[in-house]
């Protein structure tokens, strides 16, 4: 059996059987959940290394249970890939300030595994990956690639996979400027299906986390992003 360990959460019971069939077939070990209260529960006495977490869920729903285990020093480092039957835009971003990922649904099996593929595969590269023993130190910002640590002015930062993913990039090459599409590369893969919008989302939601050191992060009209070279 697999060590790696996804759980999932949906309230539709064939969406949640579909989904687990599949993991289960691509060699995971999965748990599934029918509601956000139980979510949070196994979440917080099970170790995960990836949970799948449907927007809409009866009682506390799938932004409220992302919140929890954002504040949770047990949960805060846990991949989370967002299920969302909305279309509003609103719904997307609320989901990417706290998530890794979104799939919309209906969506392909095959998609979502391949996503959660590409979060693990990252996941485990950056925690074997030798060049991430060193701590960066940018102004008011230290960074502890290894440990997945951001703080600022000592305080910690609680960051999602994602957006500490671009913060690391960026602030290892102050001045370069980095296109959407490399960011993209960066964080999830070549074959990412994302919008240049989902880029600034994410964006937006660091700056925002990171507080008076948001700034550092400079926007190149028309280009991309880069970290600011003189502090």
């Amino acid at each position: 059996m697999s060590e790696i360990r996804i759980l999932v959460v949906d309230d539709e019971e064939d969406i949640t059987e579909l989904i687990r069939y599949n993991l289960v077939s691509d060699g995971y070990n999965v748990r599934c959940s029918y509601s956000g209260e139980e979510a949070v529960r196994l979440a917080m006495s099970e170790p995960f290394d990836l949970i799948v977490l449907d927007l809409m869920l009866p009682g506390i729903g799938g932004i409220d249970v992302a919140k929890k285990l954002r504040s949770d020093q047990k949960t805060i480092n846990i991949p989370i890939i967002m299920l969302t039957a909305k279309s509003e835009e609103a719904d997307v971003i609320s989901g990417l300030e706290l998530a890794d990922d979104y799939v919309t649904k209906p969506f392909s099996p095959k998609i979502l595994s391949a996503r959660i593929s590409a979060i693990l595969r990252r996941k485990i590269d950056g925690a074997t990956d030798g060049y991430n023993d060193d701590i960066i130190s940018r102004g008011d910002i230290l960074i502890y690639p290894k440990k997945r640590i951001v703080e600022v002015c000592g305080n910690p930062v609680e960051l999602s996979f994602s957006e500490f993913q671009i913060l690391t990039m960026l602030s290892r090459r102050p001045g370069w400027v980095f296109s959407r599409s490399q960011i993209v590369d960066t964080v999830h893969g070549d074959d990412y299906p994302v919008t240049d919008r989902s880029v600034d989302v994410q964006i937006v939601g660091l700056r925002k986390k990171l507080g008076h050191c948001g700034h550092y992060i400079e926007t190149v009209r028309s280009v991309g992003y880069r970290f600011k070279e003189k502090l």
